[in-house]
């Protein structure tokens, strides 16, 4: 059996939190023993110890701005030590023959495999182009020898980090990421109309147009609330509806979603929802989903849920999002960062119910087909194995 060190760098149930969960509790336990480390008590821990696997709460040596001062340069180094001791002793505990870093986000992985000699994986699922800085740094990280795998979750992912790199272009693979198509239960015509009702607040003539993801500053909800504005008007039966929460300390995202809301005078016609653990009726109750996101996905786990369910999915154009969504096949892209093409694409599926129903019908066979959690685990117990004969 081989044993498996998991870092992760949040302990929420958002995109990358999904994937790993899914990932880890599908791994075969006769052939591999997982302990799964996070940096704070949440949902995804409970998730994970529901499916048997060990969590650590664990410093993680997670990179954002503000560690660059003095204070943050102490903390850092105060998580380096205890991090590292918790990491020793739980090595001694496991002999630990793989060390995965799930998202560039978390530093711990790679410092403790390369202290214990440890085959190291990093699993990248993020386009960092900006600040420069960054981009050459992580490049170089990832080009170390004792990072040995590195895998992107998607083949845009992959070609933005590898460019002109031929020594991590070598070790470099794209796997997509998957869901598990057995956990997406039916929701009853009862709750979806509960859930419409209660939630969405609109009958069952209305449309439903929702964004599902946090509140941040690139994921689209600004954009899409514009362009939802330049057509409220033509349309009286639609609703805007944003269900997802502003990150912990940056709350300031939702309340100047919330100005513009009533600078706009569009109250009544949209509504944010907080964070949802139980998504799929949500999923199931929304008539079009829109993944609008003004910088480049490198993949997209949502638009996969909306196509799950059915749904169309209006995306931005670039990132990951291409290589998911089949334009007037499962759904259509648009200009990223134009609030007016993003417009006319609501316009065309508004308009056209038979467009809606095909893409959701085509949208969900291309998961199934291509971007299931058996294909998505394949690939990668095929790393490991190759790894650990290393």
């Amino acid at each position: 059996m081989k044993s498996i060190l998991f870092i992760h760098q949040s302990a929420e149930l958002y995109g990358s939190d999904k994937t790993i969960l899914m990932f880890i509790s599908g791994l075969d336990k006769k052939q591999y023993k997982s302990v799964v480390i996070l940096p704070f008590d949440g949902p995804l821990k409970r998730e994970f110890e529901k499916n048997g696997i060990e969590v650590i709460i664990a410093p993680v040596l997670k990179l954002y701005r503000k560690m660059f001062t003095p204070k943050g340069i102490l903390n850092f180094f105060r998580e380096y030590r205890n991090g590292l001791k918790i990491l020793n002793a739980l090595h001694k505990k496991h002999r630990f023959d793989i060390v995965y870093s799930h998202t560039l986000a978390s530093l711990i992985g790679l410092i403790f495999a390369r202290k214990h000699h440890i085959k190291h994986l990093w699993h990248v699922q993020e386009i960092i182009a900006q600040p420069a800085i960054f981009y050459k740094g992580f490049v170089k990280l990832l080009s170390l020898d004792c990072n040995h795998v590195a895998v992107y979750d998607s083949k845009t992912t992959m070609d933005f980090w590898i460019k002109n790199n031929k020594k991590l272009a070598q070790k470099s693979h794209a796997i997509c990421n998957g869901l598990d198509v057995t956990q997406k239960l039916d929701t009853s015509l009862e709750e979806v109309a509960s859930i419409r009702k209660n939630y969405f607040k609109v009958g069952s003539d209305d449309l439903v147009i929702a964004l599902v993801g946090r509140i941040n500053s690139w994921k689209g909800q600004q954009l899409l609330l514009e362009a939802f504005q330049k057509i409220a008007h033509k349309y009286p039966n639609i609703k805007l509806v944003f269900i997802g929460s502003a990150p912990p300390n940056q709350e300031i995202f939702e309340i100047e979603l919330q100005n513009k809301i009533i600078e706009f005078a569009l109250t009544e016609r949209v509504v944010i929802i907080p964070f949802q653990e139980a998504i799929w009726k949500f999923w199931d109750s929304i008539d079009i989903a829109v993944v609008p996101s003004t910088e480049p996905e490198p993949f997209g786990m949502v638009a996969i849920e909306a196509m799950l369910s059915k749904k169309p999915v209006i995306a931005a154009n670039h990132g990951g999002l291409t290589e998911i969504v089949l334009p007037n096949e499962t759904g259509l892209l648009f200009e990223p960062r134009n609030p007016e093409k993003l417009a006319e694409a609501l316009s065309v599926l508004i308009s056209d119910e038979n467009k809606r129903k095909s893409f959701g019908i085509k949208g969900c066979g291309r998961v199934h087909s291509e971007f299931s959690l058996k294909k998505h685990i394949d690939q990668f117990e095929a790393i490991f194995n190759s790894l650990s004969n290393r």
